[in-house]
This record gives C-alpha cells, structure tokens and sequence, in this order.
C-alpha cells in the first residue's frame, strides 16, 4: 500500500468513524479527506473497494482490541470485554460495527459481505480461549460461548440506543 493509499485510508476512516457508511459519496468524502474523486476511484478502484478496505481496517481495530483480552473464566472475559464495548471512546467504532454488521445481512453480496459473520467468528473464538480446553470442544462449551456473546451484543444494542450506561451495566454485572 502506497503512502497516500494508507493516508487517504486512514482519512476515510475517520469520516465514516464520524459520518457512518449509508450515505457515501465519493465527492464529500474526497473533499473530507484532501483528494478528489477519482483518486479514490484510483486508489481503490471503485467505492466499493474503499468501502471494503474501511471495513477491513474496521476489523482490524476490533481484532486488535480482542487480542488483549483475556481473564480466568469466560464470566471474567465477558466482564473485559463489556468494559471495553461500554466504554464512551469505542462508540463511534462500534456504531460503524452495528451499520456494517446489519448492511452485511441485508446485502450480502456489497462490500460488507461476510462482515457479520466473521465478527461473530472473531469473537466466539476470544470467548473459546476463557473455557478450559475440555470445555471448548464440547457442545454446551460452544452454546455457553453463544450465550455470552449473544448478551454482549444485545446488551450493546441497547447501550447504543439509549446510552443508559447505569442500567446495561446492571444488567450484565446482575
């Protein structure tokens, strides 16, 4: 990846960070960022490939962040990585998560395909490395994985919806 390539990436990333992806255009973002439109279109060859490499650079954020998890027992690694999707500075990261995650399951063929997917992968398998290995082969390892994971997004959702800290925290910590 060229200099401006990964600097204009980068630029783009913080617009759509602040701006979501359903509506992008080319020409708000290039002005946004200090190109134009087609040097984008250069660059990644067509919106959808921009939208793909910020998705991608997205999941990188998400995947940096998993890999510092860890805890004795998936109660604790639940607790972790709450904190972490609870905390005020990751919500534009996670509204961008929310958007890409719906869009892949409407359109599954655009450049968010198999998004949703992959981040239910991603954390299933830091959720897997709490159980005790005897454990995370079985079938109840695998729906107590599920189960945590499925609250933790629910629970982000509503966070998401209604900023009430208070009450999702309680209820994840009750």
């Amino acid at each position: 990846m060229t200099a401006r390539r990964e600097e204009l990436l980068e630029k783009a990333y913080e617009f759509v960070l602040e701006h979501g992806l359903a509506d992008l255009s080319l020409r708000p973002l290039a002005t946004a960022v200090g190109s134009s439109p087609r040097v984008l279109l250069y660059l990644f060859g067509s919106k959808e490939g921009l939208v793909g490499e910020l998705l991608a650079r997205a999941r990188r954020d998400e995947l940096a962040a998993l890999e510092g998890v860890t805890g004795e027992g998936l109660d604790a690694v639940t607790a972790t990585l709450w904190e972490w999707l609870s905390a005020p500075q990751h919500r534009r990261l996670l509204v961008l998560w929310v958007e890409a995650y719906a869009r892949s399951l409407v359109d599954p063929g655009g450049p968010w395909a198999g998004f949703a997917q992959h981040t239910v992968e991603d954390w299933l398998a830091v959720l897997a490395r709490a159980q005790p290995a005897a454990v995370r082969r079985t079938v109840a390892g695998g729906a107590e994985r599920t189960r945590a994971l499925a609250l933790l997004r629910g629970a982000l959702l509503d966070l998401l919806a209604t900023g009430d800290e208070a009450r999702v925290g309680a209820a994840l910590s009750g």
